[in-house]
Formats: C-alpha cells, sequence, structure tokens
C-alpha cells in the first residue's frame, strides 16, 4: 500500500494544533520571533551609511541576517525571513522619507523587502548544514549576486531609484572605491555581501576545511580594491594647452523659505567673491536646486541680476531653476548664465518619486493630502547633455550638470563622462529632511560618481550638505548642513580622454549578477523537481492497482 501523504505546513511539517485546526499560540509567537529579529537585523547595515557612517560595520553588518536565514527550518520560511530583513532595512535606511511620503513608508518597506525573500532562499540552500567545502566556495559569489540582482532590480527609474546600495557604505574610503573605477558602485555592493557571506560560513561551518576557504575567500575579496588602488595608476592629469585644475565656487545660502530671499542669499554670496586675489579668481559658479523660481525665459529682472554676478566674478553661473513655465507646467532646470544672458539649460530628467511626482497619481494622489508628497506633477526633460561652461581664460570646460536626486544614478554620470564632461556638477536641496541622515546620504553619492568615472565631481546644495571630490573620491572640502557661505575648492582635471574601466564597459557586473542569478534559481529549480519514482515512497515503485 502506498505510504499516507506527509502533512506539512507553510515551512515544514505541520505545527501541532489546538483541536480546532488552529495553531496554538505558542507556536505562533515561536515562528515570528525570528521573523521580528530578521526585521531588526535589517536596520544593522544602515549604520555603515552617513550619518552614523561606521564603514568597517558593513563587512560584517549582513552576518546575524543572513544566520537567520540559513537556520530556516525551510526554504520557504528562509524567504520569508529575507523578506523581513529586507523591509527592515528599507525602512530604517530611508527612515527619513517619512516627512515626504508619509504612510507610503512602510507599503514602499514591504515592496522593496520582498526582494531580499531570494536572498533567503539561496542562502539557504547553499549553506544549510552539513556546510561542504564547494558549497563554501559556491556561496560568497552566489549570495553576492543574488544580492546585487535585487539592488539593480530596485534601481529601475520607475521604482525609485539606486538608493542606499551597500557599496556606498564605502564612500570614505578611495582604496576600496578603486572597485568602482572597475565595475561601478556594484562591484563595491558584491564585495560587501561577499564577506559577508563568508564570515557565515566561518561562524556555521563544523569542518576546518569549509571554514579555511572562507578565510581565504574573505582576504582575498578584502585586498581587491586596495591592491587595484595601489597597481592602478591614478586618472591621468590634463597636460598641454587642457586646463588642469578649476576654482569652482559652491554656493549654500542656508535655510530661507522665502524665494526671493533665497535668491538674496544667493547673490550675497556671489557678490562676495568679486575683487578676490587674481590667484584665487573663480572658473565657475554653482548655485543650488531651486535657488530661483523666477522662469530666466520671462524674467527679465532675474536675468539681469544674474548676467551681472556673472560679469562681476568673471565666471559662469549655474542656477537652479524651479520654475513654472509657459506651457504651465512646472520643471527644474539647471540654467548657464553668462555675462550675455543664457548660454544653455539642462532640464531634470529622472524626478523624485513623490517628491516631484506621484506614480500612478489617479491611484496614489490622496498620499499628497497626508505628507509633503508632489501636489502636483514635475515636468520631465528628455536630453542628457553637457552645459558648455569656460574658465576665466575662455578655454572650453564642458561639465556634466545633473539635479539632484540624479546623483543617484551611476549610468548618467557615465554618459556625461562619455560625452567629455571635464567636471560632474550636481545642484541639490534636501532642506525637506535638513536633520536627517538625507543630506550626508546624498553628498556621498557624488564622491562614488566621482570614483566610478575618473571625474571630480561637485555638489552645491542650499542648505548642505556641498562638497567637491577628486577624480578618485577624495574629498577637497565641504560646507556642512550648518554652514553657509560660498565654498571656493581647487579642482584638479583629468585628462580629456582618460577613461575608467567602468566608463568603457557599464553595467556589466550587475548584468553578470543577474546571468548567476537566472542560472542558480533553474538548478534549484530542477533539483526541487521529484523523481516519478519519489513521489510514491519508494525506488521504482509503480502506484497500486498498476499491472
Amino acid at each position: 500500500m502506498p505510504r499516507p501523504p506527509l502533512l506539512t505546513g507553510p515551512t515544514g511539517p505541520a505545527a501541532p494544533a489546538d483541536g480546532t485546526g488552529t495553531t496554538r499560540p505558542a507556536d505562533a509567537v515561536a515562528r515570528y520571533r525570528p521573523r521580528a529579529a530578521a526585521l531588526a537585523a535589517g536596520a544593522l547595515p544602515v549604520l555603515a551609511f552617513p550619518a552614523p557612517g561606521i564603514a568597517a560595520l558593513a563587512w560584517v553588518a549582513l552576518v546575524p541576517g543572513l544566520l537567520l536565514m540559513q537556520r530556516a527550518p525551510g526554504a520557504r520560511e528562509a524567504a520569508v525571513r529575507g523578506w523581513w530583513f529586507g523591509a527592515g532595512f528599507i525602512l530604517t535606511g530611508m527612515s527619513w522619507l517619512f516627512a515626504s511620503i508619509g504612510p507610503a513608508l512602510p507599503l514602499l518597506a514591504v515592496l522593496f523587502g520582498a526582494l531580499q525573500a531570494g536572498v533567503g532562499v539561496t542562502v539557504w540552500r547553499l549553506l544549510r548544514p552539513p556546510l561542504t567545502v564547494r558549497r563554501a566556495l559556491l556561496a560568497p559569489p552566489v549570495v553576492a549576486a543574488v544580492w546585487l540582482t535585487t539592488e539593480y532590480a530596485r534601481s529601475w527609474p520607475a521604482l525609485g531609484g539606486p538608493w542606499a546600495l551597500l557599496g556606498a557604505t564605502q564612500w570614505q574610503h578611495p582604496a576600496v572605491l578603486a572597485l568602482a573605477s572597475a565595475g561601478g558602485i556594484w562591484l563595491v555592493s558584491a564585495a560587501v555581501v561577499a564577506v559577508n557571506t563568508a564570515v557565515l560560513v566561518l561562524l556555521a561551518a563544523v569542518d576546518p576545511r569549509p571554514r579555511a576557504v572562507a578565510v581565504l575567500f574573505a582576504a582575498a575579496v578584502l585586498a581587491a580594491g586596495p591592491l587595484l588602488f595601489a597597481l592602478r595608476p591614478a586618472p591621468a592629469p590634463a597636460t598641454g594647452g587642457e586646463p588642469h585644475e578649476v576654482r569652482i565656487a559652491l554656493v549654500q545660502p542656508g535655510i530661507v523659505e522665502d524665494p526671493r530671499a533665497r535668491f538674496e542669499a544667493s547673490a550675497r554670496a556671489t557678490a562676495a567673491l568679486v575683487g578676490r586675489h587674481p590667484a584665487e579668481q573663480v572658473d565657475l559658479v554653482v548655485w543650488g536646486e531651486s535657488s530661483t523660481t523666477a522662469d530666466l525665459d520671462r524674467d527679465p529682472a532675474a536675468l539681469g541680476r544674474l548676467r551681472a554676478l556673472s560679469a562681476a566674478t568673471g565666471a559662469g553661473l549655474l542656477a537652479g531653476e524651479d520654475a513654472r513655465k509657459a506651457d504651465g507646467r512646472i520643471s527644474k532646470d539647471t540654467v548657464l548664465v553668462s555675462p550675455d544672458g543664457v548660454a544653455d539649460r539642462y532640464r531634470k530628467i529622472r524626478l523624485v518619486p513623490f517628491g516631484e511626482y506621484i506614480p500612478l497619481r489617479p491611484v496614489l494622489g490622496w498620499i499628497a493630502g497626508v505628507s509633503r508628497a508632489a501636489g502636483e506633477n514635475r515636468a520631465p526633460g528628455a536630453d542628457q547633455h553637457l552645459l558648455p561652461t569656460v574658465d576665466r581664460s575662455g578655454r572650453a570646460l564642458p561639465v556634466g550638470a545633473l539635479i539632484c536626486f540624479e546623483s543617484a544614478f551611476p549610468d548618467m554620470a557615465r554618459n556625461a563622462a562619455r560625452d567629455g564632461a571635464r567636471v560632474l556638477v550636481y545642484q541639490s536641496s534636501t532642506s525637506t529632511f535638513q536633520r536627517s541622515w538625507a543630506p550626508g546620504q546624498h553628498v556621498s553619492l557624488a564622491a562614488i560618481r566621482a570614483a566610478e568615472t575618473g571625474r571630480p565631481a561637485v555638489q552645491a546644495s542650499l542648505t548642505g550638505v556641498s562638497a567637491a571630490f577628486d577624480a578618485q573620491g577624495r574629498e577637497l572640502g565641504r560646507l556642512g548642513t550648518d554652514a553657509t557661505g560660498a565654498l571656493v575648492v581647487r579642482v584638479p582635471l583629468t585628462a580629456p580622454a582618460a577613461s575608467t574601466w567602468y566608463t568603457r564597459v557599464g553595467d556589466a557586473v550587475p548584468l553578470a549578477a543577474v546571468l548567476v542569478t537566472a542560472v542558480a534559481a533553474a538548478v534549484a529549480l530542477r533539483r526541487r523537481r521529484p523523481r516519478v519514482s519519489e513521489r510514491w515512497g519508494r525506488p521504482n515503485a509503480a502506484p497500486s492497482g498498476s499491472p
């Protein structure tokens, strides 16, 4: 006779019931306690990001969460714990968004957290006992690939964009950021996850051989960035008739709510640059995002002020325009003003979800009534191009100007570098999140974009942080959120033809991670599919009643 089927619950054998067909309260507590622990463990890696900025913690911060996934009783429970871990990570890492999107934040955490379910399954399948040498070798790169696939998925602009990528925790460490010059922020994230996984192998393995493999793997990954930094030459400096450095003034007026007063504060800080020693005169002045609400195409008085400031300083001026245009829609532009008028402008392409537009507004528009989400959608731009600035001697100094949230996107900086940008310029305004971790997290992205592209990067913020970074991501100067005025920074330039591996090959690393993830999923599904003989309880057994 065939054996009776084994009754199973969602994570293995059915939990004992209380006689009514329901799970006992004690069993429910036992089930949800590790899930709650996974939710809390998701908050731990956030401490490695600004403003806590405990960067070294990132290399082990995933271990408690991964350990909970590894000890799950089955693959389904491991997936659930991965989901809860991801939700805790998003909820904590983006907690500052509550001021903008309010009750949508928990929903965002649940949706994005679900992406980490695959990490949970992968950890459980590769690292459950007994842990062999083969699985100890496979686990770090495969878990890193699955994690990277989730980061790449939520980096899609329609889903919000690449904020809180794990590699960003290393923004203050140029030796580690050398990996970004080879494979973008993606390679840094992969390295961090791989080391965390190797640490888990070290803790979970009983056999000394898998533990030795884990130690060697972690040591190799940790050494890769510094080794690349030491052996690979820095981006080639400019030579010949090309400008080899540029002085940029980053104007930060501080918290000024009234738009006219904000314009005047920026104008005063710019006027203070006039009369400096010739050796200290600037080549470019950068104002923050939304530094003027005047439509400079239709407001001759505001444009006249900017033209006069450009003439007085002898430098081009990049103003941040946040204005209602002739077509009735509001847009955010970077406007290049010279003594002769508007020379060119760039319109922001990638808008901040909920902050500058509400996705599916007919369905989600109610969020604007209970939070500070956008009351109306801004008009996005369609064309990314360089702005034709020049230095004081008239030599060409094309800049890749991008606005605020666009600093999160590696591809936009890479496009600017490939088009010939000498400097990446970001205009920012994070006043809504002034006393949160957001300003620190935001400015860190400029350092990463610099390291990825081999181009210096500057960020001018209305209320801080304003900062400048060289072509390897090293900080050259900053104004914090408590400062006002103009920060003048001498920025070394790289040769126009200089190019990093990442600039040339693009997103090869995350695409490879997606491929590894797909192969791993296919192998897991194939192994999970039961053989015909196994379905009937014993090898080569025929169904009861068969001939």
